[in-house]
């Protein structure tokens, strides 16, 4: 037996690719705050390299859809931004001094 190449990348699941992305996508919104960023403009900020530049891609509208089910993302019309209660958190766990 031998051991795994450290330089070899690790399958994600999809559950596992879904919190990567959700992460990602709270992270850069969080990030922006106060500013309201549209599905467009957050796609175009968290576009992949593999991706065309429109439409927003299938991950972004899932992870926005989910975080608003988790209560950590506001999407009203086309403007998404973080709930109280996802600024509360950042707030106690990344940001105070």
């Amino acid at each position: 037996m031998h051991d795994s190449d450290d330089s070899e990348r690790r399958v994600l699941t999809p559950a596992e690719e879904n919190d990567r992305d959700e992460e990602a996508i709270l992270a850069h919104v969080l990030a922006e705050y106060p500013d309201q960023l549209t599905m467009t403009e957050l796609a175009r900020e968290m576009k992949r390299p593999d991706e065309a530049e429109a439409p927003p891609p299938d991950w972004v509208h899932r992870g926005v859809r989910d975080l608003v089910a988790l209560g950590l993302l506001h999407h009203c019309g086309d403007s998404i931004r973080p709930t109280r209660a996802a600024l509360r958190f950042n707030y106690l766990f990344f940001n105070r001094d």
